[in-house]
C-alpha cells in the first residue's frame, strides 16, 4: 500500500507514482482500472488534469478535473469554515466587596451581554486594606452573581482567593 502524499494536497498528473489507477472521468462516471499513463492521456485529451483522490486505495482512485478550479473550491471551503468559527474570549469584570447597587446592576448587564455573545466571564473581586478581614462579604457578592446568572451559565472555576483578590470564571451553558 502506498503512503499518502508528503507535500500539501493531492498528487496531480505526472506526480502520480502508481502503475495502475481506478479512473473516474470528468462527468463522475467510473471508467475502471487502467494504467496511469492512459489515464493521464485521457485527461489531457479533454484539456483537464488527473488528480489522485484516494492515494491509499488499491489501486489509487484518480479523477479527471480542472486542478486550478479544485484548489479554488478547496480554498473557498476553508475560508467558509474559518468564518463560521467562534473564538471564545474571556471577558473580565472587576467588582469590590462593598459595591453599590447601581454599579452592581451595570456590571450584571455587561456580564449578561458577554454570556449571550458566547464569551466566558472572569469575575475578579478585589479586596483593599482591611477588607481582607471580611472575606465573607466578598463571597456573598460572588454568590449573588452566581445565583443571578445560574440559568444561563455554569461555573468553570469556583471562587478562590489569589493574593488580595477572589476570582470566579463563568461560561455559557
Amino acid at each position: 500500500m502506498q503512503a499518502a502524499p508528503s507535500r500539501d494536497g493531492p498528487r496531480v498528473n505526472e506526480e502520480i507514482r502508481s502503475a495502475q489507477v481506478r479512473l473516474i472521468d470528468q462527468d463522475g462516471e467510473m471508467q475502471g482500472v487502467m494504467s496511469a499513463r492512459d489515464a493521464i492521456l485521457r485527461a489531457f485529451s479533454v484539456g483537464l488534469d488527473l488528480l489522485e483522490i484516494s492515494p491509499n486505495a488499491d489501486p489509487p482512485v484518480c479523477k479527471i478535473l480542472d486542478f486550478g478550479k479544485y484548489k479554488y473550491e478547496l480554498q473557498k471551503k476553508k475560508n467558509e469554515a474559518k468564518k463560521k468559527q467562534k473564538v471564545i474570549e474571556i471577558k473580565e469584570i472587576k467588582v469590590r466587596p462593598n459595591i453599590d447597587e447601581n454599579d452592581y446592576q451595570v456590571k450584571m448587564r455587561a456580564m449578561k451581554s458577554f454570556i449571550e455573545e458566547g464569551d466566558k466571564v472572569k469575575v475578579t473581586l478585589r479586596f483593599r486594606g482591611r477588607e481582607m478581614a471580611h472575606q465573607e462579604i466578598g463571597i456573598r457578592v460572588l454568590e449573588r452573581i452566581r445565583a443571578e446568572l445560574e440559568l444561563t451559565t455554569k461555573i468553570e472555576q469556583m471562587p478562590r482567593l489569589e493574593n488580595r483578590q477572589m476570582v470566579m470564571v463563568l461560561s455559557p451553558k
